[in-house]
């Protein structure tokens, strides 16, 4: 049921996206006049926002991410309308020429489904996240007709812990929606590639080199991506968004034509070699014969494609960055061939179009952190396993180079920066899977700062089953240090001092303080490794809100490892 939905799924945002797509550029753009480049991806922005203002009127998340997040710390709960959101925006940020792809709205549509379907029929948290999964790789297959890749797509990104019990599932979600997708489009597929040339045992030192300009591509990718976001956040009014990115935007289509919407028709000209196709289709009216100026333009589309991509999430238009990555991977690894094949240097001819092929697999391994998706997927594509090594010498290098500038892919980055993504690393996944909320305790007696020994003696030792004491400002609640039971003993009795001595000559400042609004449970588990502790005081916004025991925070691990080990 899960492939056959994500799978109508995957259908109808492609048909829905590529009709707004041909009814515009074959209409108002190639008949009536170029300028509509400049306006129909603002116009598309516009609807995308009116259409999540008024008729969704609820927060449409990345699609991705907000599965991620769902999957981390909302139990696989997945609000309904993301069910149906990304059918209406997406096609409407992509149709009208917004410069990213459909895959990551029909990845987040199915999962939607998926967590949605398992409420109804009341399923528990293991088997939502299953589903979740069955979905994502049931979207991916539909899209591309590669039902392997998918699979290791959903476990690749979304970390899952899979036995074969639970693989059996996501494999028949996958086949299933690659059926539902040859029912509905036949035989037509996003890539149309014949592979010409076999691999060759001299090529390995340039696909090498495609694995390191891959790896620069993809930090440079990654970097724009995030510094572009970080600039649009400044402003709150979400028109001011959508007029300062859809005229950049705009702009940047109406120059350059091949960052109109997803891209793919560039990519199956450069898959098929047809680069002047590519290059003609602008407003600089290059000269097509020097092929020093085709590099410079292919290299533009690269830097470009990644500020467009940028721009329309800026902007607040909806869609994924699969199609954008997939974009600059193949020119790239066209323009490395290119570059060898002409150059001097090495008197070296390479298949620019296996290089193009290749460099995808290169860009998805650095962007996304999927190496293994990235190898079966182009495998799959070229129908079979003729490009294998380099794809894994590609991958893999771009992969580890990446890493290493770029601790988490760009669906996970923000998720990681706030310790709430969930990995393969089990020990981290049940930490980020706990609520720190859960282990706080509230039952410890606060004493004022003015208070009298004799006062918390009669107030709070006597009747307090706990050895330690919150100093608490009594009017502003703001945690002013601790008191422990251990220093109390010597003095408690003499009650020579019961009025000599206040609570404030008493305290100790807590070793380290745990922040409601800021901690999660790994940092908290970090603080009493490091001071030694067995109780930290907690604030919340500001003021008091009671302690954590190291003790019942080591037992609510145990049993969420337990939980998370079973399912």
């Amino acid at each position: 049921m899960i492939g056959l939905l994500a799978g109508l799924g995957a259908v109808t945002l492609k048909n829905l996206t590529h009709f707004i797509q041909t009814l515009l550029e074959d209409g108002f753009i190639k008949e009536i006049h170029q300028a509509f480049y400049f306006i129909f991806p603002i116009l598309g922005l516009l609807l995308t926002l009116l259409t999540i203002k008024y008729i969704i009127n609820k927060k449409v998340g990345h699609g991705i991410p907000s599965t991620l997040f769902a999957i981390s710390k909302l139990k696989g709960l997945m609000p309904r309308h993301q069910m149906w959101a990304s059918i209406f925006t997406a096609p409407l940020t992509v149709g009208f020429g917004g410069s990213v792809g459909l895959e990551g709205p029909t990845v987040a549509t199915g999962a939607a489904l998926g967590s949605n379907l398992s409420r109804l029929f009341h399923f528990n948290q293991a088997t939502r996240t299953l589903l979740i999964g069955a979905a994502a790789a049931g979207a991916m297959s539909s899209i591309f007709k590669a039902p392997i890749a998918a699979i290791i797509f959903a476990i690749e990104i979304f970390s899952l812990e899979l036995t074969m019990a639970s693989l059996i599932p996501i494999l028949i979600a996958s086949v299933t929606a690659i059926l539902t997708s040859y029912f509905f489009l036949g035989n037509d597929v996003l890539f149309h590639f014949q592979l010409q040339d076999k691999f060759a045992l001299n090529d390995v030192i340039f696909y090498i080199i495609l694995g390191i300009t891959s790896a620069v591509t993809s930090i440079y990718f990654s970097k724009i991506y995030f510094g572009i976001a970080d600039f649009f956040k400044r402003f709150e009014n979400p028109y001011k968004r959508l007029l300062i990115g859809g005229v950049l935007l705009g702009l940047l289509v109406y120059l350059i034509p091949p960052l109109f919407g997803e891209g793919y028709e560039t990519i199956n000209n450069i898959l098929h070699g047809d680069v002047m196709n590519v290059i003609t289709n602008n407003f600089f009216n290059l000269d097509s014969d020097n092929i020093w100026i085709i590099i410079a333009f292919l290299v533009g589309l690269v830097i470009f494609k990644v500020i467009a991509m940028s721009f329309t999430f800026g902007a607040g238009g909806v869609g994924g960055v699969f199609a954008p990555t997939l974009f600059t991977g193949s020119i790239s690894g066209y323009i490395v061939a290119i570059l060898i094949n002409y150059s001097n240097i090495f008197n070296h001819h390479l298949s620019s179009t296996n290089f193009a092929m290749v460099g995808m697999a290169g860009l998805m391994a650095g962007v996304l952190h999927a190496p293994l998706t990235a190898i079966f997927l182009i495998a799959e594509i070229t129908g079979g396993y003729e490009l294998f090594i380099p794809l894994m010498i590609v991958s893999s290098i771009s992969y580890l180079i990446t890493k290493s500038f770029i601790p988490h892919n760009i669906y996970a980055s923000e998720l990681a920066k706030r310790g709430e993504l969930i990995t393969h690393d089990k020990d981290h996944a049940v930490l980020t899977l706990m609520d720190l909320k859960k282990v706080v305790e509230t039952n410890f007696i606060e004493v004022h700062p003015e208070m009298t020994l004799k006062k918390i003696v009669k107030q709070a030792i006597v009747i307090s089953k706990r050895n330690i004491f919150p100093v608490v400002n009594k009017e502003t609640k703001v945690l002013e240090g601790i008191i422990l039971l251990d220093d109390l003993r010597p003095i408690m009795f003499n009650k020579a001092l019961y009025k000599k001595v206040i609570a404030r000559e008493l305290m100790n400042n807590p070793p380290e303080i745990i922040n409601l609004n800021e901690d999660n449970v790994t940092s908290v588990m970090k603080k009493f490794q490091d001071t030694g502790a067995w109780n930290l005081p907690v604030i919340k916004d500001g003021k008091y809100y009671g302690f954590v025991s190291k003790s019942k925070l080591l037992t609510a691990y145990r049993r969420k490892l337990i939980d998370f080990s079973s399912k």
